[in-house]
């Protein structure tokens, strides 16, 4: 089954906890703090590969954990990181922020990889905390809790030309007829569901990839008859071709059947619409077909080839034209898609302050990864902690916002009732 669409879960790895140690050896007398660090946790890689075809996959496995760091340990060792977890799409696979809806990358070349949820770092050990002033700290860190986010993975096909036509144009016929794709043909509208490659080779040896996508209808950009997630697939193809119903044996005006075509490509991408392209007046088998080709010839000129996809009259010459026009492009307009991941640096605020049904919520990624990363077991980390949250401003954001002695205030899964 051909599936171009699917939205996973993934969560990294979590950072290995630090550990609180000393020395403890025979003729080492005072031994100072041995606590190791903690592992990295395993992060989460999108790869593609160019021998996967469909994003099936992901219609039974949509959630995706990392693995957790080790924790670190006595005499200085410190925890292993977690092995990351890939995950491997097919080359021409856009992935999406679900949330904020940002692209985080266009992969179209086999190996290309991209790190959608980063581990988290290790707990520092007790060694680290070591200064001149206290020389033996009992303060360790927990790990660093890893990203999760839910992401979109949409695919588009990488093809050379694409085929455009309303339902029944005879786009599938013509993709069967001159190349080795068997797609399910039929008398009947959406006989197309999925879309279909097939490879055109010519006689003279030189070969390209022809994209044939189900029918389009008005409305096709606003995703009537599903066009939205139908036109994303041809976005990368150089060369379009619209495949015309001459005979208009399901359309009452031919031309008007292109323009209803070039409208929705216009209002889906502009660039889409930009395209080089080519028509081909097809069923001219029929005896109809020759009492509308007046109109097309005066429109497209040397644009226009007139074919049968069903007899393959006239077949090899659209390909040949069209495999000139693709070669005629400069090799720098060839679609490749953006090969950088896309990461935008956003100065945020250490905290949000917001008071809901009598407590003072505190929120923020800076104070969050505060909270999860400090071992309250200890008195050196709660005063840690007091310490920190006191020079990012908390203390005095929380006055400012009229907090009294004996309210609560919760960060994250943290409440504690403030004093002065």
């Amino acid at each position: 089954m051909f599936v171009d669409y699917a939205k996973i879960n993934v969560k990294a790895g979590d950072g290995g906890n630090g550990v609180v140690a000393f020395r403890r050896e025979k003729y080492v007398p005072m031994g100072g703090p041995a606590g190791g660090d903690g592992g990295r946790g395993g992060s989460i890689v999108i790869q593609a590969d160019e021998g996967l075809s469909t994003l099936m996959d992901f219609k039974y496995r949509r959630h995706f954990k990392g693995e957790r760091g080790k924790h670190g340990q006595g005499k200085n060792m410190h925890g292993a990181g977690g092995q990351d977890i890939i995950i491997r799409v097919p080359a021409g696979t856009v992935i999406k922020d679900d949330a904020s809806e940002e692209v985080i990358a266009d992969l179209t070349n086999h190996g290309q990889t991209v790190v959608v949820a980063r581990g988290g770092r290790g707990g520092r050990g007790n060694a680290r905390f070591a200064t001149a002033a206290n020389k033996a700290p009992s303060v360790a860190e927990n790990g660093e809790p890893g990203e999760e986010k839910w992401i979109r993975l949409e695919l588009k096909l990488l093809a050379d030309i694409g085929l455009v036509g309303l339902p029944n144009a005879g786009k599938s016929t013509l993709i069967a007829n001159v190349s080795a794709a068997r797609p399910k043909i039929a008398d009947y509208p959406f006989t197309t569901l999925v879309p279909n490659l097939g490879v055109v080779r010519l006689k003279n040896g030189e070969s390209f990839v022809l994209a044939d996508i189900p029918g389009l209808i008005a409305g096709a950009h606003q995703g009537a008859g599903l066009g939205h997630r139908f036109l994303r697939h041809i976005e990368r193809t150089r060369v379009l071709i619209f495949v015309l119903d001459t005979a208009q044996t399901e359309s009452q005006n031919v031309l008007k059947d292109y323009y209803t075509l070039r409208d929705e490509l216009e209002k889906f991408s502009a660039d889409l619409a930009a395209k080089p392209y080519l028509i081909a007046a097809n069923k001219m088998d029929l005896p109809e077909a020759r009492q509308n080709i007046a109109a097309l010839q005066e429109e497209f000129a040397d644009q226009l080839v007139m074919i049968s996809a069903a007899t393959g009259q006239g077949t090899e010459e659209l390909m040949i034209k069209a495999c000139q026009l693709l070669a005629s492009l400069p090799q720098e307009e060839t679609i490749a898609g953006d090969e950088v991941v896309l990461r935008k640096f956003e100065e945020e605020p250490p905290f949000i302050i917001e008071f809901i049904n009598g407590v003072f919520e505190v929120s923020g990624k800076r104070i969050e990864k505060l909270v999860a990363m400090t071992n309250f077991s200890t008195d050196e980390g709660l005063e840690r902690f007091q310490r920190i949250i006191a020079q990012m401003g908390l203390e005095e954001a929380l006055r400012r916002e009229g907090i009294k002695a004996g309210q609560t205030v919760k960060i994250k899964d943290l409440e504690f009732e403030y004093s002065e």
